[in-house]
């Protein structure tokens, strides 16, 4: 999800609900403690240089129970962070508080904002001998008719 869909979904709701990958809810009392604009130099495997960057949300649940982020105060943080750190309309990354700290996407069904999982790959895989995924076929796929009946066509 991009930093202008958000915006425009904030402001149609009246509650936030971030939902995890499991089906689990955030605590209704999270903060969120960082909106920010991430920028990832690097070297792929394969020797090219890259450039990467996203917005970044951060969630933390406090013992503050009463707490409730509103959608409107959510979006004024979201426009000041745009402002004083000249963010784009850029793809949105959540990190959320596990084991560890998750990096999550960001997805939206209609009444909750579902955090995604993500998965690492190889960006060089044309230079690192990575072979590329074949499709898996079904051999009853293949034909029409099946191949060892008496009346098929295989022999």
């Amino acid at each position: 999800m991009r930093l202008s869909e958000i915006k425009t979904i904030l402001n149609k709701l009246e509650t936030i609900a971030f939902q995890l990958p499991n089906g689990t809810l955030v605590p209704k009392h999270f903060h969120v403690t960082e909106v920010g604009k991430v920028t990832k130099n690097f070297i792929d495997c394969g020797g090219t240089l890259r450039n990467e960057e996203v917005v970044n949300f951060q969630l933390w649940n406090a013992d503050d129970y009463d707490h409730r982020l509103h959608p409107e105060k959510l979006l004024n943080i979201i426009e000041l962070s745009e402002k004083v750190l000249n963010i784009g309309d850029l793809e949105i990354e959540v990190e959320y508080q596990g084991d560890t700290i998750g990096k999550f996407g960001l997805d939206f069904n209609g009444t909750n904002f579902l955090l995604t999982s993500k998965q690492t790959d190889c960006l060089a895989k044309e230079n690192c001998g990575i072979p590329e995924t074949k499709p898996k076929v079904k051999l009853a796929d293949l034909s029409e008719e099946p191949c060892c009946a008496p009346d098929g066509n295989c022999c």
